[in-house]
């Protein structure tokens, strides 16, 4: 280890090309573009810590919720940490210091120093120390959004720079006071003082309270876009935005810059009525009498602003007091519900000079086609990601929590409602929600059910325990609703129990803390429930969800709804829940170790390319468009992965047959060159054979030269050394392929090459005189493009993509293919050496009758065995003896549930010293001999990835 700490010093002060391992010292910045925050660092620390100390001159809530999850999962494996901070400036909240007091493993003490301002984060590793030191507190502006300096270093024990600050850090620990419940209790009525006598201090410029309202970023530009549709004669137009953007101010900007005369407003449920009609009088002014209300309550016909519930205004005695064209603008709330025959009648009666629909979730699976209703014109369209970065809406964390467990099994489908409410797991529920809180400590919850039973007796439970509660059904009549809101909104409530009553249409800015006792059965209704908290609200600094997770079948759906990832891609959704960096701003993302397991565990067994679902998938974008959609569709609305579409049927033209949706038929030979682009070309990961492909098709060009192709790989920044050249040309004529796919293939290439003059295939240029072959292959083509994005142009591999075995000889130059089990675990040719390995091996594996296991040892060092029967002697040892000849990659997947891809990690180095013959006991007894070794890792493995590679093993 020496040797490798003076190398990373060496790397940071000396010569930044030696190679990197995770002692390298780091500058440590928040930067939104990569997704690389100060939190990110903590969380990477504390994963492999022994023990932790931190000294910060500010914490607050939301910081600190940051990391509960992680705490927790620390606390459960026996890892304890120390806290030290102080009262500096004022600025920790009382709620903090609670928060702080309620986690069993960190005991926090108070400096009594004055201008107390450190900021710095120690960690003892198994084998090293690492620290933090730089400008961040524990804070989540700090740790996620503001522009922060941090530098991380490593330490042997013995080190003089770490034993400094041991010394320093133990000597102000000794001399600071532990927090306790009295301390909170004394500060609390302190800092209550402090703030009162400094809001008194400062005067204000004006005490005059600013009611004057203007559109924020998104309503700017979705007024420009309405005002566009207007200018270009469409009558109708939909937006779509994220709960708690300001849709119902959006419309009424817009009537405020169309100027009907008369103007409807219909919503779908009646409490929400006077918020809407009370948002529209501090945008539009005017008369009191110029608003009124129809329901079944109002019928205050005659006003210039109506707003109606659909319930009321459906029926036709109501609607036909109105002539058609009454109203000038007519605005649909929910516009998602239109398929109703109750909002039928009103639309098909009226004939508005413009048609506003409002929603934040179009998508409907009940065969109705909102964009259709709208004439395809979508105004804008912001979704929960965007809002969350423009910052639009509350902040939240999101806790995906573990369900409770008895006698080794925790809640599922299966559950009686007798055990969700038994008295052991209700505790565990409190105890959760404590634990994680919420913001200012004094929640006020909505908690979503799985059933009524099940949120009834709960309520109860709950008031049992002296947590103010009630329980909410669509039985309840709208004033018994609106009274149980108000209570929780006044504090005289800490928590709503219901079922499904609140998913939309209430609005309720005070929410601080929304809880899921439910299994996730549709990702729109996750987003719907989520949405209930995040509206802004002053008395809130963020919103906390806690997703109590069980073992559902569905449990894949919480990071495809939290992320927006509706692609169907497995590999996307593992990486969205092992790295939930991807949310913006302060918000976060954060599961419990057993929750993250159940969350794999589904994705694993869940079947996500049924033909039900990409039917769905399928009609959904048909009705975005109004038209078929092509694979690019798919790739540029970032819904279902196109790859996933084209394999399920062989090819996206036998899809679409199946749909009936195919424009013609085409004949096998063409099928066969869609079959081989699909499989081959789609992926996208070389953008060199489509380069070459779409040159050849320019009705301009008929044949080009070698020198021709390697400009026209130099010119677009693609690899152009003769060996890639060689390799795309073999590719495309075919003559790489062996084995089943040289067969499936038929010989039936996309070129032909002959004296080094490349041209199209005869039969393909044939092909591509079919204006419906031309338009599907093209098609693959352009759709490819976009996905070679994902990949590096100036490398054949990129780190941490997936590859089939096929794929890495492919694009390392191999000159043809081999059958995949006779590469089995590596193979090696033209100085390259390839590894690829299953660390969960399972039953079926030819060779677990050998008791031995490949292991990442940690992020840069995997303990590997080769085939067996091996000695030192056998010529593929020999070629790892010597290293200066070959290129040494791995290629890893965790389990063979994860298909036939693996994980390109990056080179190797097989550490020399470690290479040793061993004997390997067969399960009969008798031994065989197998070579074992280190390999280093030239590049550290990505920390989130290999928490997620090596999970099962901690």
């Amino acid at each position: 280890m020496v040797d490798r700490l003076m190398q990373s010093l060496e790397k940071a002060f000396v010569d930044q090309r030696m190679t990197s391992s995770h002692y390298d010292p780091k500058l440590i910045v928040n930067d939104q573009q990569k997704k690389a925050y100060m939190l990110n660092a903590l969380h990477d620390e504390l994963d492999t810590c022994e023990s932790f100390f931190f000294s910060v001159a500010f914490v607050t809530q939301d910081g600190l919720a940051s990391l509960k999850a992680q705490l927790s999962d620390l606390d459960r494996r026996g890892v304890r940490g120390r806290l030290l901070t102080s009262v500096y400036l004022a600025f920790n909240q009382p709620e903090v210091f609670k928060d702080l007091l309620s986690i069993p493993n960190l005991e926090v003490r108070l400096s009594n120093k004055d201008g107390f301002h450190s900021k710095g984060y120690l960690f003892k590793q198994s084998t090293y120390h690492s620290f933090i030191i730089g400008s961040s507190n524990l804070t989540m502006s700090a740790l996620k959004v503001n522009y922060e300096w941090n530098v991380r270093l490593t330490s042997r024990d013995n080190g003089q720079m770490i034993q400094d600050i041991q010394d320093h850090m133990e000597e102000e620990w000794h001399q600071a006071d532990p927090l306790t419940v009295t301390w909170i209790e004394d500060y609390s009525a302190s800092y209550k003082t402090r703030v009162r006598w400094t809001n008194a201090y400062v005067s204000p410029i004006d005490d005059k309270e600013d009611t004057y309202i203007t559109p924020n970023v998104m309503q700017k530009d979705a007024l420009r876009n309405l005002a566009n549709l207007r200018r270009r004669g469409e009558k109708k137009g939909i937006i779509v935005s994220a709960t708690g953007t300001g849709k119902t101010y959006l419309s009424a900007f817009d009537v405020l810059q169309a100027r009907p005369d008369k103007v409807l407003f219909v919503v779908h449920r009646e409490q929400i009525l006077n918020k809407a009609k009370e948002n529209y009088q501090k945008i539009l002014g005017g008369k009191k009498e110029d608003y009124g209300i129809l329901s079944g309550s109002k019928k205050e016909s005659d006003a210039k602003y109506l707003f109606a519930t659909v319930q009321t205004m459906s029926k036709e005695s109501i609607f036909s007091q109105f002539t058609e064209d009454h109203f000038d603008y007519i605005l649909i709330d929910e516009v998602h519900k239109a398929g109703a025959q109750s909002y039928h009648r009103i639309l098909e009666y009226f004939n508005p000079e413009f048609l506003l629909g409002m929603t934040a979730t179009p998508e409907r699976t009940d065969g109705f086609n909102i964009f259709e209703l709208f004439d395809y014109n979508i105004a804008y369209e912001i979704r929960l990601q965007e809002a969350l970065e423009a910052d639009m809406l509350a902040p939240f964390h999101y806790f995906g929590v573990t369900d409770y467990e008895k006698d080794g099994e925790l809640i599922s489908d299966t559950t009686t409602i007798n055990q969700l409410v038994e008295e052991e797991r209700v505790n565990y529920l409190i105890q959760k929600l404590n634990y994680y809180g919420c913001s200012k400590n004094v929640p006020k919850g909505l908690v979503f059910c799985s059933r009524k039973e099940e949120a009834e007796r709960l309520a109860r439970s709950f008031n049992e325990r002296d947590i103010p509660s009630a329980y909410l059904s669509g039985e309840d009549a709208l004033e018994k609703r609106e009274q149980e809101v108000r209570r929780l909104e006044e504090g005289q409530l800490n928590y709503i129990f219901t079922v499904d009553i609140f998913n939309e249409g209430i609005d309720i800015p005070k929410i601080n803390q929304v809880v899921m006792l439910r299994n996730t059965q549709s990702s729109i209704i996750f987003i719907q429930q989520l949405g209930r908290g995040l509206r802004k609200d002053p008395s809130k600094d963020y919103v906390t969800v806690i997703d109590f997770i069980g073992n559902y079948k569905n449990n894949y759906m919480i990071p495809m709804a939290l992320s927006g990832d509706v692609s169907r891609n497995k590999n996307g959704l593992r990486k969205d829940t092992y790295d939930t960096g991807f949310l913006s701003g302060v918000s976060t993302i954060n599961f419990e170790e057993i929750a993250k397991k159940q969350i794999f565990q589904s994705i694993d067994q869940a079947k996500l390319d049924s033909m039900k679902e990409l039917r769905k998938g399928f009609e959904l974008l048909y009705n975005r468009l109004g038209r078929v959609p092509y694979l690019k569709d798919f790739q540029l609305h970032q819904t279902f992965d196109p790859v996933l579409l084209a394999n399920k049927k062989k090819t996206y033209y036998n899809f679409l047959v199946s749909m009936k949706e195919n424009e013609a038929v085409l004949s096998d030979r063409d099928q066969l060159y869609l079959l081989i682009a699909s499989r081959e070309l789609l992926p996208g990961m070389r953008r060199n054979e489509l380069s070459l492909l779409s040159e050849l098709m320019k009705e301009s060009v008929d044949v080009v030269t070698f020198s021709d192709v390697k400009n026209l790989f130099r010119f677009q920044g693609l690899l152009h050394d003769d060996e890639t050249i060689r390799s795309v040309l073999q590719t495309l004529d075919l003559s790489f392929y062996r084995g089943s796919s040289a067969i499936l293939f038929k010989n039936q290439p996309f070129i032909t090459v002959s004296d080094h003059i490349v041209s199209l295939d005869k039969r393909f240029k044939q092909a591509l005189s079919n204006k419906y072959f031309f338009k599907l292959f093209m098609d693959i083509i352009e759709t490819a493009s976009l996905r070679s994005k994902s990949f590096n142009d100036h490398e054949p591999l990129t780190t941490y993509q997936k590859y089939k075995r096929k794929d890495v000889l492919r694009l390392l130059n191999w000159k043809e293919q081999m059958v995949d089990q006779n590469i089995g675990g590596y193979t090696s040719a033209e100085g390259e050496f390839v590894i690829f390995v299953t660390l969960e091996k399972g039953e079926d594996f030819s060779g677990a009758q050998m008791s031995y296991a490949d292991e990442l040892v940690d992020n840069e060092t995997m303990h590997w065995f080769t085939k067996s029967p091996r000695t030192l002697s056998s010529p593929e040892v020999k070629k790892l003896q010597d290293p200066d000849s070959w290129t040494f990659r791995v290629f890893l997947k965790k389990s063979d549930d994860e298909g036939t891809d693996f994980y390109y990690l990056g080179e190797v180095i097989p550490v020399q010293d470690t290479i040793r013959q061993v004997e390997k006991p067969l399960q009969n007894g008798r031994l065989k001999s197998v070579v074992e070794m280190m390999l280093k890792f030239k590049t550290p493995i990505e920390r989130t990835l290999y928490n997620y590679l090596t999970l099962n093993e901690n």
